[in-house]
């Protein structure tokens, strides 16, 4: 099924009041649940949990963070946002060359990298054609949604 077509279901479930949508093509299915559901459990007698402080940014995102805020690290130009949490990718195994590298020209349509979600590997690619002025994500690392991947000018 195509990311495109996944990327919709997401917008119409958000905007909807519906809690979950299942499309089915030919041997293809997707569910998307809104929400966690939860089940109702016995409950024994236990004494209170301690009190945990908030999971705090690791350094290497927080360094991200500042750099994507900071607009001289961060060359002008088109961002490339990841449209999805996951995994990234720069090439489609360690063997193989990135899709891309800094100074290189890319159409609208050319892969850039490769968001692992859910076992599955999601194709990314450029909105805009240009060249390749940043790349600010690290092969291998977690990216969260809207996460500034590529600088594209």
């Amino acid at each position: 099924m195509d990311i495109r077509k996944i990327k919709k279901l997401i917008e119409l479930l958000e905007e909807s009041n519906l809690t979950e949508i299942e499309i089915v093509e030919g041997e293809e299915s997707v569910r998307l649940i809104r929400g966690v559901q939860t089940v109702a459990a016995p409950v024994m007698a236990t004494p209170p949990a301690p009190v945990l402080e908030p999971p705090r940014a690791s350094p290497s995102a927080v360094a991200l963070e500042q750099a994507v805020d900071d607009e001289d690290l961060v060359p002008d130009g088109e961002p490339v946002l990841a449209p999805m949490v996951g995994t990234f990718y720069a090439s489609s195994s360690p063997e193989v060359q990135p899709f891309v590298s800094l100074g290189q020209s890319v159409s609208v349509g050319d892969t850039l990298c490769i968001i692992e979600a859910m076992k599955m590997f999601n194709q990314i690619e450029a909105d805009v054609s240009g060249t390749i002025v940043a790349i600010l994500a690290e092969n291998g690392q977690p990216v969260e949604y809207d996460q500034p991947l590529f600088v594209i000018r």
